[in-house]
Protein backbone atom coordinates (compact mmCIF):
# COMPACT_ATOMS: atom_id res chain seq x y z
CA UNK A 1 0.00 0.00 0.00
CA UNK A 2 0.96 3.66 -0.36
CA UNK A 3 1.12 5.14 3.13
CA UNK A 4 1.42 8.83 3.97
CA UNK A 5 2.94 9.65 7.38
CA UNK A 6 2.32 13.10 8.84
CA UNK A 7 4.07 14.02 12.09
CA UNK A 8 5.91 17.13 13.20
CA UNK A 9 8.25 15.12 15.46
CA UNK A 10 11.21 13.99 13.29
CA UNK A 11 12.05 11.10 15.61
CA UNK A 12 8.52 9.68 15.56
CA UNK A 13 8.31 10.32 11.81
CA UNK A 14 11.53 8.47 11.08
CA UNK A 15 10.61 5.52 13.32
CA UNK A 16 7.20 5.21 11.64
CA UNK A 17 8.76 5.40 8.19
CA UNK A 18 11.22 2.59 9.02
CA UNK A 19 8.41 0.39 10.37
CA UNK A 20 6.19 0.98 7.33
CA UNK A 21 9.01 0.25 4.90
CA UNK A 22 10.02 -2.89 6.83
CA UNK A 23 6.42 -4.13 6.52
CA UNK A 24 6.67 -3.92 2.73
CA UNK A 25 4.72 -0.73 2.04
CA UNK A 26 5.63 2.41 0.10
CA UNK A 27 5.94 5.55 2.15
CA UNK A 28 5.54 9.33 1.87
CA UNK A 29 6.41 11.62 4.79
CA UNK A 30 5.25 15.10 5.77
CA UNK A 31 6.41 17.30 8.64
CA UNK A 32 3.09 19.13 9.11
CA UNK A 33 -0.57 19.01 8.16
CA UNK A 34 -0.38 21.41 5.21
CA UNK A 35 2.51 19.48 3.67
CA UNK A 36 0.54 16.26 4.13
CA UNK A 37 -2.50 17.81 2.44
CA UNK A 38 -0.40 18.82 -0.58
CA UNK A 39 1.05 15.31 -0.85
CA UNK A 40 -2.43 13.79 -0.61
CA UNK A 41 -3.63 15.97 -3.49
CA UNK A 42 -0.77 14.94 -5.77
CA UNK A 43 -0.34 11.25 -4.84
CA UNK A 44 -2.53 8.18 -4.48
CA UNK A 45 -2.63 7.34 -0.78
CA UNK A 46 -4.17 4.14 0.56
CA UNK A 47 -3.49 5.00 4.20
CA UNK A 48 -2.72 8.21 6.10
CA UNK A 49 -1.14 7.98 9.54
CA UNK A 50 -1.30 11.43 11.09
CA UNK A 51 -0.35 12.89 14.45
CA UNK A 52 -3.19 14.57 16.34
CA UNK A 53 -1.37 17.88 16.92
CA UNK A 54 0.60 19.47 14.07
CA UNK A 55 1.35 23.08 13.07
CA UNK A 56 -0.64 24.65 10.26
CA UNK A 57 -3.26 21.92 10.04
CA UNK A 58 -4.09 19.51 12.83
CA UNK A 59 -4.62 15.80 12.25
CA UNK A 60 -8.36 16.17 12.78
CA UNK A 61 -8.52 19.06 10.29
CA UNK A 62 -6.48 17.05 7.79
CA UNK A 63 -8.87 14.12 8.21
CA UNK A 64 -11.88 16.37 7.63
CA UNK A 65 -10.33 17.74 4.44
CA UNK A 66 -9.59 14.26 3.14
CA UNK A 67 -13.16 13.12 3.81
CA UNK A 68 -14.54 16.26 2.13
CA UNK A 69 -12.52 15.50 -1.01
CA UNK A 70 -13.07 11.80 -1.69
CA UNK A 71 -10.92 9.96 -4.21
CA UNK A 72 -11.83 7.10 -6.51
CA UNK A 73 -10.14 4.77 -4.02
CA UNK A 74 -10.91 5.03 -0.33
CA UNK A 75 -8.18 6.37 1.99
CA UNK A 76 -7.92 4.67 5.39
CA UNK A 77 -7.16 7.36 8.00
CA UNK A 78 -5.36 6.71 11.30
CA UNK A 79 -4.90 9.39 13.93
CA UNK A 80 -2.09 9.15 16.52
CA UNK A 81 -2.88 10.29 20.04
CA UNK A 82 -1.13 10.53 23.37
CA UNK A 83 -1.49 7.32 25.35
CA UNK A 84 -4.65 7.01 27.40
CA UNK A 85 -6.44 10.12 26.05
CA UNK A 86 -9.92 8.62 25.42
CA UNK A 87 -11.33 11.97 24.31
CA UNK A 88 -9.20 11.79 21.18
CA UNK A 89 -10.67 8.41 20.22
CA UNK A 90 -14.23 9.74 20.04
CA UNK A 91 -13.20 12.96 18.29
CA UNK A 92 -11.17 10.96 15.75
CA UNK A 93 -14.16 8.86 14.74
CA UNK A 94 -16.42 11.91 14.55
CA UNK A 95 -13.91 13.57 12.20
CA UNK A 96 -14.06 10.57 9.86
CA UNK A 97 -11.00 8.61 10.97
CA UNK A 98 -11.02 4.83 10.69
CA UNK A 99 -8.73 4.17 13.62
CA UNK A 100 -6.94 5.89 16.47
CA UNK A 101 -3.67 4.59 17.90
CA UNK A 102 -1.64 5.65 20.90
CA UNK A 103 1.99 6.67 20.80
CA UNK A 104 4.53 5.23 21.00
CA UNK A 105 3.53 2.71 18.34
CA UNK A 106 4.31 -0.95 18.62
CA UNK A 107 5.49 -2.37 15.26
CA UNK A 108 3.51 -5.60 15.57
CA UNK A 109 0.36 -3.73 16.49
CA UNK A 110 0.95 -1.39 13.54
CA UNK A 111 1.27 -4.44 11.26
CA UNK A 112 -2.11 -5.75 12.45
CA UNK A 113 -3.80 -2.35 11.94
CA UNK A 114 -2.35 -2.10 8.42
CA UNK A 115 -3.75 -5.56 7.60
CA UNK A 116 -7.16 -4.22 8.60
CA UNK A 117 -6.55 -1.11 6.50
CA UNK A 118 -5.63 -3.23 3.49
CA UNK A 119 -8.82 -5.26 3.79
CA UNK A 120 -10.97 -2.14 4.15
CA UNK A 121 -9.39 -0.33 1.19
CA UNK A 122 -9.63 -3.50 -0.91
CA UNK A 123 -13.35 -3.77 -0.17
CA UNK A 124 -13.81 -0.11 -1.07
CA UNK A 125 -12.00 -0.67 -4.38
CA UNK A 126 -14.28 -3.59 -5.19
CA UNK A 127 -17.30 -1.48 -4.28
CA UNK A 128 -16.03 1.38 -6.48
CA UNK A 129 -15.61 -1.00 -9.43
CA UNK A 130 -19.08 -2.44 -8.89
CA UNK A 131 -20.54 1.06 -8.60
CA UNK A 132 -18.93 2.11 -11.89
CA UNK A 133 -20.21 -1.05 -13.55
CA UNK A 134 -23.71 -0.40 -12.19
CA UNK A 135 -23.64 3.21 -13.39
CA UNK A 136 -22.53 2.05 -16.85
CA UNK A 137 -25.20 -0.67 -16.91
CA UNK A 138 -27.88 1.84 -15.93
CA UNK A 139 -26.65 4.21 -18.64
CA UNK A 140 -26.80 1.46 -21.25
CA UNK A 141 -30.26 0.36 -20.09
CA UNK A 142 -31.44 3.98 -20.24
CA UNK A 143 -30.11 4.34 -23.80
CA UNK A 144 -31.44 0.96 -24.93
CA UNK A 145 -34.84 1.81 -23.52
CA UNK A 146 -34.89 4.89 -25.72
CA UNK A 147 -33.51 3.25 -28.86
CA UNK A 148 -35.43 1.31 -31.49
CA UNK A 149 -33.80 -2.15 -31.60
CA UNK A 150 -34.10 -2.58 -35.38
CA UNK A 151 -33.12 0.83 -36.73
CA UNK A 152 -31.05 2.09 -33.75
CA UNK A 153 -32.88 5.40 -34.00
CA UNK A 154 -34.55 7.14 -31.08
CA UNK A 155 -37.93 5.65 -30.16
CA UNK A 156 -41.18 7.11 -28.82
CA UNK A 157 -39.94 7.07 -25.23
CA UNK A 158 -36.98 9.19 -26.27
CA UNK A 159 -39.36 11.40 -28.26
CA UNK A 160 -41.44 12.03 -25.15
CA UNK A 161 -38.37 13.22 -23.23
CA UNK A 162 -37.08 15.38 -26.10
CA UNK A 163 -40.45 16.99 -26.75
CA UNK A 164 -40.65 18.12 -23.12
CA UNK A 165 -37.33 19.96 -23.60
CA UNK A 166 -38.41 21.44 -26.95
CA UNK A 167 -41.70 22.72 -25.63
CA UNK A 168 -39.97 24.24 -22.62
CA UNK A 169 -37.62 26.16 -24.95
CA UNK A 170 -40.56 27.34 -27.03
CA UNK A 171 -42.36 28.53 -23.91
CA UNK A 172 -39.36 30.13 -22.21
CA UNK A 173 -37.28 31.52 -25.06
CA UNK A 174 -39.57 31.66 -28.08
CA UNK A 175 -37.65 28.98 -29.97
CA UNK A 176 -39.20 27.38 -33.05
CA UNK A 177 -38.84 24.02 -34.77
CA UNK A 178 -40.23 22.06 -37.68
CA UNK A 179 -41.38 18.44 -38.01
CA UNK A 180 -41.03 16.05 -40.91
CA UNK A 181 -43.19 12.92 -40.92
CA UNK A 182 -41.70 10.39 -43.35
CA UNK A 183 -43.30 7.22 -44.69
CA UNK A 184 -41.80 4.53 -46.94
CA UNK A 185 -43.90 4.34 -50.09
CA UNK A 186 -45.74 1.05 -50.74
CA UNK A 187 -43.91 -0.62 -47.86
CA UNK A 188 -46.62 -3.25 -47.27
CA UNK A 189 -46.39 -4.35 -50.91
CA UNK A 190 -42.59 -4.57 -50.52
CA UNK A 191 -42.97 -6.77 -47.44
CA UNK A 192 -45.51 -9.00 -49.18
CA UNK A 193 -43.27 -9.39 -52.24
CA UNK A 194 -39.77 -9.65 -50.78
CA UNK A 195 -40.46 -10.94 -47.27
CA UNK A 196 -40.19 -9.51 -43.77
CA UNK A 197 -36.42 -9.93 -43.50
CA UNK A 198 -35.92 -7.82 -46.63
CA UNK A 199 -38.48 -5.38 -45.21
CA UNK A 200 -36.47 -5.06 -42.01
CA UNK A 201 -33.31 -4.43 -44.02
CA UNK A 202 -35.08 -1.63 -45.90
CA UNK A 203 -36.24 -0.07 -42.62
CA UNK A 204 -32.70 -0.16 -41.25
CA UNK A 205 -31.22 1.27 -44.46
CA UNK A 206 -33.74 4.10 -44.68
CA UNK A 207 -33.13 4.87 -40.99
CA UNK A 208 -29.36 5.05 -41.54
CA UNK A 209 -29.84 7.38 -44.49
CA UNK A 210 -32.14 9.71 -42.58
CA UNK A 211 -29.69 9.79 -39.70
CA UNK A 212 -26.63 10.28 -41.92
CA UNK A 213 -28.25 13.04 -43.97
CA UNK A 214 -29.58 14.90 -40.92
CA UNK A 215 -27.73 17.92 -39.62
CA UNK A 216 -26.18 18.44 -36.21
CA UNK A 217 -29.01 19.15 -33.82
CA UNK A 218 -31.68 17.37 -35.88
CA UNK A 219 -33.43 14.48 -34.13
CA UNK A 220 -34.54 11.36 -36.02
CA UNK A 221 -37.00 8.81 -34.61
CA UNK A 222 -38.66 5.63 -35.70
CA UNK A 223 -42.21 6.68 -35.06
CA UNK A 224 -43.87 3.36 -35.81
CA UNK A 225 -43.98 0.70 -38.53
CA UNK A 226 -42.51 2.31 -41.67
CA UNK A 227 -42.94 5.86 -40.37
CA UNK A 228 -40.08 8.09 -39.25
CA UNK A 229 -40.16 11.47 -37.58
CA UNK A 230 -37.52 14.17 -38.01
CA UNK A 231 -37.42 17.17 -35.65
CA UNK A 232 -35.50 20.17 -36.97
CA UNK A 233 -34.87 22.72 -34.20
CA UNK A 234 -34.73 26.40 -35.14
CA UNK A 235 -35.85 25.64 -38.70
CA UNK A 236 -38.67 27.11 -40.76
CA UNK A 237 -40.79 24.92 -43.03
CA UNK A 238 -38.77 26.15 -46.02
CA UNK A 239 -35.37 25.24 -44.58
CA UNK A 240 -36.87 21.98 -43.29
CA UNK A 241 -38.01 21.24 -46.85
CA UNK A 242 -34.43 21.59 -48.10
CA UNK A 243 -33.12 19.19 -45.43
CA UNK A 244 -35.87 16.60 -45.90
CA UNK A 245 -35.66 16.75 -49.68
CA UNK A 246 -31.96 15.95 -49.38
CA UNK A 247 -32.92 12.89 -47.32
CA UNK A 248 -35.61 11.89 -49.82
CA UNK A 249 -33.20 12.12 -52.76
CA UNK A 250 -30.51 10.18 -50.87
CA UNK A 251 -32.94 7.31 -50.21
CA UNK A 252 -34.04 7.31 -53.82
CA UNK A 253 -30.40 7.30 -54.95
CA UNK A 254 -29.83 3.96 -53.20
CA UNK A 255 -32.01 2.47 -55.97
CA UNK A 256 -33.31 -0.32 -53.74
CA UNK A 257 -35.44 -2.38 -56.13
CA UNK A 258 -39.21 -2.29 -55.52
CA UNK A 259 -41.07 -3.93 -58.40
CA UNK A 260 -44.48 -3.14 -56.88
CA UNK A 261 -43.84 0.62 -56.84
CA UNK A 262 -44.43 2.87 -59.86
CA UNK A 263 -40.98 4.31 -59.16
CA UNK A 264 -39.42 0.80 -59.28
CA UNK A 265 -37.34 1.65 -56.21
CA UNK A 266 -37.76 2.49 -52.53
CA UNK A 267 -38.89 6.08 -52.01
CA UNK A 268 -40.43 8.10 -49.20
CA UNK A 269 -43.21 10.64 -48.86
CA UNK A 270 -42.90 13.48 -46.35
CA UNK A 271 -45.27 15.85 -44.58
CA UNK A 272 -43.83 18.98 -42.99
CA UNK A 273 -45.26 21.27 -40.32
CA UNK A 274 -43.66 24.16 -38.48
CA UNK A 275 -44.26 27.28 -36.47
CA UNK A 276 -43.58 30.94 -37.11
CA UNK A 277 -41.66 33.04 -34.62
CA UNK A 278 -44.04 34.46 -32.05
CA UNK A 279 -46.74 31.96 -32.96
CA UNK A 280 -46.02 28.90 -30.80
CA UNK A 281 -47.81 25.62 -31.36
CA UNK A 282 -47.88 22.52 -29.22
CA UNK A 283 -46.11 19.39 -30.37
CA UNK A 284 -49.48 17.66 -30.70
CA UNK A 285 -50.67 20.38 -33.08
CA UNK A 286 -47.51 20.18 -35.19
CA UNK A 287 -47.69 16.39 -35.29
CA UNK A 288 -51.30 16.48 -36.48
CA UNK A 289 -50.38 19.01 -39.18
CA UNK A 290 -47.37 16.98 -40.35
CA UNK A 291 -49.50 13.85 -40.44
CA UNK A 292 -52.12 15.63 -42.54
CA UNK A 293 -49.42 16.93 -44.90
CA UNK A 294 -48.11 13.36 -45.24
CA UNK A 295 -51.62 12.21 -46.16
CA UNK A 296 -51.68 14.88 -48.88
CA UNK A 297 -48.25 13.74 -50.09
CA UNK A 298 -49.52 10.19 -50.49
CA UNK A 299 -52.67 11.40 -52.22
CA UNK A 300 -50.52 13.42 -54.64
CA UNK A 301 -48.75 10.27 -55.83
CA UNK A 302 -46.05 9.64 -53.21
CA UNK A 303 -42.27 10.26 -53.46
CA UNK A 304 -43.45 13.74 -52.53
CA UNK A 305 -42.96 16.44 -49.92
CA UNK A 306 -45.91 18.54 -48.79
CA UNK A 307 -45.81 21.47 -46.38
CA UNK A 308 -48.93 21.86 -44.28
CA UNK A 309 -51.21 24.71 -45.38
CA UNK A 310 -48.87 26.04 -48.03
CA UNK A 311 -49.41 22.96 -50.21
CA UNK A 312 -45.90 23.40 -51.61
CA UNK A 313 -44.59 20.04 -52.73
CA UNK A 314 -42.12 18.14 -54.83
CA UNK A 315 -44.28 15.79 -56.89
CA UNK A 316 -41.75 13.35 -58.27
CA UNK A 317 -38.21 12.18 -57.86
CA UNK A 318 -36.93 14.45 -60.59
CA UNK A 319 -38.26 17.68 -59.00
CA UNK A 320 -35.66 19.48 -56.92
CA UNK A 321 -36.90 23.06 -56.90
CA UNK A 322 -37.22 24.84 -53.59
CA UNK A 323 -40.59 25.98 -52.30
CA UNK A 324 -41.61 29.53 -52.98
Amino acid sequence: MNILIADSDPVVRQALEMDVLSLGHACLVAGNGLEAWELFQSHECDVIISDWMMPGLTGVELCERVRANPRTCYTFFVLLSAAGDQRHYAASMEAGADDCMSKPLDRDYLRLRLITAQRVTSLHRQLAVQTRELIELNRRLFEEGRTDPLTRLRNRLSLRDDVAVLEDRVRRYGHVYALGMCDIDFYKKYNDTYGHQAGDEVLARVARTLDTESRDGDLVYRYGGEEFLVILPEQSTKTAWIALNRMRLAIQAHAIEHGESPFQRITISVGIAGMASGKPKSFAELLAEADHALYLAKSAGRNTIVIFDEQVHCLDGSSTGTPA
